[in-house]
């Protein structure tokens, strides 16, 4: 199961983990410390994997507490971070029958989660971590911004395939508040890395993405020229907007363009 996950290095300081195309990994290395930053499905040991590449102390991050995030805890036996609004998603998630069965079959246990909040940095040694509150795709999603290398981690809340019809995703207008509460952050950073990434985007994708929603609820989806078309997931059928002219959509539902 280990060859589940490829890695490659993406900087001097920074690793891509890909588990099967499904979901994406990071490690960061700093001079003293390391840091996971979401841990995936939690079907190969990522642990071991993190290991071929470093032996420094880790820490792990989890951007939000959505399974394809945060299953790969179970490997590790270090502080695992989570925003405490998402704790009933990650206890929803934890407790799905077949990662049940699976963590007793292979004698694993989820790790406790220890809060992490706005504003709180994570020093590495030579390299700051610094978390950022963005909720919408989740009630607690986090970003994290590599201050020394002007890059955002951003999870699930920033990237070329939004999932906003999700339950527990909040309304679209509340998600473009807190978009624009932190633009801020376009200033201190270059690149962008998501949780479902083969490389880097550039910071240009959050402006691209604010303005995609902003004309969604403006529009309600029936634009002059973008206009919403049908989405099917295994949750049922939901909407989804193009907002960049190349592929990229917004997923939704109408109740959270009310």
């Amino acid at each position: 199961m280990e060859n589940r996950i490829k890695t490659k290095k993406i900087d001097d300081c920074i690793w891509l983990m890909d588990d099967n195309g499904e979901a994406t990994g990071y490690l960061v290395c700093g001079e003293k410390k390391a840091a996971v930053i979401d841990t995936m499905n939690g079907i190969a040991n990522v642990h071991a994997v993190v290991r071929e590449i470093t032996e420094l102390p880790l820490t792990v991050v989890n951007t939000h507490g959505h399974c394809d995030h945060i299953f790969g805890n179970v490997y590790f036996n270090c502080d695992c971070f989570l925003h405490p609004n998402d704790a009933e998603i990650a206890a929803e998630h934890t407790g799905f029958p077949e990662f049940v069965k699976f963590c007793k079959e292979n004698k694993l246990k989820m790790p406790p989660f220890k809060p992490i909040n706005d504003g709180e940095t994570i020093d590495l040694g030579g390299l700051t971590l610094e978390v950022i509150s963005l909720p919408g795709h989740t009630p607690g999603e986090i970003c994290l911004l590599l201050k020394e290398k002007r890059i955002l981690f951003t999870g699930d809340s920033i990237n070329h395939h939004l999932w906003m019809q999700l339950e527990e995703s909040l309304p679209l207008r509340i998600f473009l508040e807190n978009l624009n509460r932190i633009s801020w952050v376009t200033e201190k950073a270059d690149r962008i890395l998501h949780g479902h990434a083969q490389g880097f985007d550039d910071i240009s994708l959050f402006d691209e993405l604010k303005s995609g929603i902003k004309e969604l609820i403006e529009t309600k989806g029936k634009g002059n020229i973008r206009h919403s078309k049908e989405y099917k997931w295994f949750g049922g059928i939901a909407k989804q907007y193009p907002f960049d002219g190349d592929g990229s959509v917004i997923c939704y539902c109408d109740e959270k363009l009310d």
